[in-house]
C-alpha cells in the first residue's frame, strides 16, 4: 500500500474538512431554497471516502454510490464548483443542472453517480466491473451503499454473479446505523452485515470507518485482491451520520446526546490530532488550511450563485433523437 505519510495526513484533514465544509453550505442554502427537492449530506462519514481515495488508482479506477454523493466526485477530481452549480440547478452544473443533488455524474472522473433508487447501483456496480473484466481492463469498481440497501434482493443478486464471475469490484456498505430513520436492529436478525458475503464465499468483514488510515488499509487489499484476478470483497464501514437522513428528516429516532457522543470520535478531529501529536503541522498552520478551504466554499458558492439556469430548449436535446425528424435540432 502506498506510505501513510504526513503529506497523506494533511491532505486527508483539508480534504475532509472541505467536504464537510462545502456540505455545511448546502445545508445553509437548501433552507433558503436555493437547493431543492431532497439534499442527502456525508457529515460524519468522510474518513470512507478519504480511506478508500488513497487506496485507489484514480487513473483507472472506477466508483459507483447512492444518492449521499455530493463529497466523492470532488475526491475523484471533479471541480466543486461545478458539483455545487449542479445542485443549484445551473448549466455549469455536472449535468447541465438537470440532475440535481442525488445524481452527481463524471465519465472523465469514473464516477458513475449518485443513483435515487435504494440499492439500484449495486447490479450496476458488478456491471462496471463486468464490462472491465471482458474487456480486459485493470481497473477496480468500488461500489458503495447504505445499510438500508442491503435489505435489496438485487445485492444478494449482484453478490451471486460477481463471485461466480470473480468480477473486480469491491462492494462497501457505509453502515450509519439507521438507513433512512430505522436502526439495523429493528430490521435485520442480523445485526453484522458483513456476513452477508459468507453465504457467498466472498472476502467480507467489518471496518471501523471512522479513522481513514484503517479504512485505507482494508480497502487496499480488497483493491488489491480484485485488480490481481482474486474477485470481489464485501466490506462493512461502521461509520456514523450528524445530521439526519435529508434534510427533511427530523431524527426523532435517536437522541442529541448520541449524535454528540459520536462526534467524539469525528473522523476530522481523529486526524488532527495525528496530526498535532506527530507534530506535521501546528495550530497555525492548520488555521491557514481552514481558511484556505472556507474561501474554496465561498468561491464555489459565487460561481453557482452567478451561473445561469439552463435554457427550456435544453430539455429537447436529452430526451431522444431520430434521423428522421429533423424539427429538434439537438445540441449536447
Amino acid at each position: 500500500m502506498k506510505k501513510i505519510t504526513k503529506e497523506v495526513y494533511l491532505k486527508w484533514y483539508e480534504d475532509m474538512y472541505f467536504w464537510r465544509k462545502f456540505e455545511d453550505k448546502l445545508a445553509a442554502v437548501y433552507i433558503q431554497q436555493k437547493v431543492r427537492g431532497f439534499l442527502h449530506l456525508y457529515n460524519g462519514q468522510e474518513a470512507v471516502l478519504a480511506g478508500a481515495l488513497h487506496a485507489m488508482d484514480l487513473e483507472k479506477d472506477r466508483m459507483i454510490t447512492a444518492y449521499r454523493n455530493h463529497v466523492q466526485p470532488i475526491g475523484m477530481g471533479v471541480d466543486p464548483r461545478r458539483v455545487m452549480a449542479e445542485l443549484y440547478g445551473k448549466v455549469t452544473g455536472t449535468s447541465k443542472g438537470m440532475g440535481g443533488s442525488m445524481h452527481i455524474f463524471s465519465k472523465e472522473h469514473r464516477f458513475y453517480g449518485g443513483h435515487g433508487i435504494v440499492g439500484g447501483q449495486i447490479p450496476l456496480g458488478a456491471g462496471l466491473a463486468f464490462g472491465d473484466k471482458y474487456f480486459k481492463r485493470d481497473s477496480v469498481t468500488l461500489c458503495y451503499m447504505g445499510d438500508g440497501a442491503v435489505r435489496q434482493g438485487s445485492l444478494h443478486e449482484a453478490f451471486n454473479l460477481a463471485m461466480l464471475w470473480q468480477l473486480p469490484v469491491v462492494f462497501i456498505c457505509e453502515n450509519n446505523g439507521y438507513a433512512m430513520g430505522t436502526s439495523v436492529a429493528r430490521t435485520s436478525h442480523s445485526t453484522e452485515i458483513w456476513k452477508l458475503g459468507l453465504g457467498y464465499e466472498m472476502p467480507c468483514s467489518p471496518v471501523d470507518g471512522m479513522d481513514p488510515a484503517i479504512v485505507a488499509k482494508e480497502m487496499d487489499k480488497a483493491i488489491e485482491r480484485a485488480r490481481t484476478g482474486g474477485g470481489p470483497t464485501f466490506l462493512e464501514m461502521k461509520t456514523y451520520r450528524y445530521r439526519g437522513h435529508s434534510m427533511s428528516d427530523a431524527q426523532h429516532y435517536r437522541t442529541k446526546e448520541e449524535v454528540e457522543e459520536y462526534k467524539k470520535i469525528d473522523p476530522i478531529t481523529q486526524v488532527k490530532d495525528v496530526i498535532l501529536e506527530k507534530g506535521y503541522a501546528s495550530e497555525d498552520d492548520l488555521k491557514q488550511i481552514d481558511k484556505k478551504v472556507k474561501d474554496l466554499v465561498k468561491e464555489c458558492e459565487k460561481f453557482a450563485e452567478e451561473s445561469d439556469f439552463p435554457p427550456k430548449e435544453q430539455l429537447y436535446d436529452t430526451v431522444y433523437e431520430q434521423e428522421d425528424y429533423p424539427f429538434l435540432q439537438h445540441k449536447l
